[in-house]
């Protein structure tokens, strides 16, 4: 089969791997029909999660037909269209019990990670009757693929991690598609105000469209200064994942508030305990556990939501090196989310 393979830091090949097969009772082994390049995937070539290997195939995102499962699988069966969750979970551990799938003890986010990716024609599922999710026939692909990852990161780590509530004042760092995740998600709990910002206009755009209150592309201290009138919000989302982000959301959130970090962190922040501590704030950080992913679901197959809106541009897996061409050139390509198909 062909497969996005990692061979270090910046390099990453459309190259022939093994077809897998299974190797325990409880997996699966799913045909892919449409995956997607998550911003995780732009930092592993960075070189930002040295956890992953030279050789590695990525991708931890996607929809699929099952082609094969184990004698222990009871809930998934050959022929079904699943949604793939980016993070794998046994069902059964104390982390699991406790709905801490992302750190379920054989499993978490080993997909593109710890084990091969579904930006492959074939991926197998560990876990599958946990790790799999039978998908309503008329749902429509693209927003499926949004809810293997950023539609319940934008959720879990952005909107419930930051307590979002009716009246609230809401800022989220970074319009990028978790920040626009975050933006859809938060609109449930009703906030009064959801402020984006982002330097990039385009994205500004889209975040007006998905319901933005305001957007804010240049000098955020000072305009969240003029917009709360010196208060500060309640909850500060940083959706991008460099220092300068969430020192952003360290100086606007205001006390009793509390910051939500989405982003992924590959260097140290400065933490201004100095200035927060008197504040009463609440910061909270977290690796999303997918356990919202059935209420999500739900809630994008009765129309709720739109998540397929955040799809900008569609290749066919073939394509998938230019597809990160273009993905990692966002601002230039006007380009919020990839969808991949093998059909």
């Amino acid at each position: 089969m062909k497969a996005l393979v990692y061979h270090g830091p910046g390099q990453r090949r459309w190259e022939d791997k093994p077809r897998p097969g299974i190797t325990k009772p409880t997996d699966a082994v799913v045909r892919i029909t449409h995956t997607t390049i998550c911003g995780t995937d732009l930092h592993i070539l960075k070189g930002d999660v040295p956890a992953v290997e030279d050789g590695r195939i990525l991708g931890h995102e996607g929809v699929g037909v099952v082609e094969e499962v184990g004698d222990g699988v009871s809930h998934i069966q050959v022929g079904d269209e699943v949604l793939i969750s980016c993070i794998t979970s046994c069902g059964r551990c104390d982390y699991c019990k406790r709905g801490l799938y992302a750190h379920c003890r054989d499993g978490g986010w080993i997909l593109g990670h710890l084990i091969d990716g579904t930006q492959a024609e074939y991926v197998r599922i560990p876990h599958a009757d946990n790790s799999l999710h039978r998908l309503p026939k008329d749902m429509d692909r693209a927003a499926a693929v949004m809810l293997s990852d950023i539609l319940p990161t934008g959720h879990e780590i952005g909107a419930l991690n930051g307590e979002v509530g009716l009246g609230d004042t809401v800022a989220i760092v970074g319009a990028g598609p978790i920040g626009l995740a975050a933006l859809m998600t938060s609109r449930f709990y009703s906030p009064a105000r959801i402020i984006m910002i982002d330097p990039d206009e385009n994205r500004l755009a889209m975040a007006r469209q998905l319901g933005a209150t305001d957007t804010i592309a240049r000098d955020p201290l000072e305009a969240i200064d003029k917009l709360t009138g010196g208060e500060g919000v309640d909850v500060a989302m940083e959706a991008v994942g460099i220092p300068e982000t969430f020192d952003i959301c360290q100086r606007i959130v205001r006390p009793g508030g509390h910051i939500a970090n989405i982003g992924v962190h590959g260097k140290s922040v400065e933490f201004r305990l100095q200035d927060l501590w008197i504040k009463n704030v609440t910061v909270r950080t977290g690796l999303v556990n997918t356990n919202t992913t059935p209420v999500l679901m739900r809630i994008v197959e009765a129309g709720g939501v739109e998540p397929a809106g955040l799809v900008t541009h569609r290749f066919k897996l073939d394509d998938i090196e230019k597809a990160y061409d273009v993905f990692s050139q966002a601002a230039k390509e006007q380009a919020i989310k990839m969808l991949l198909t093998a059909e």
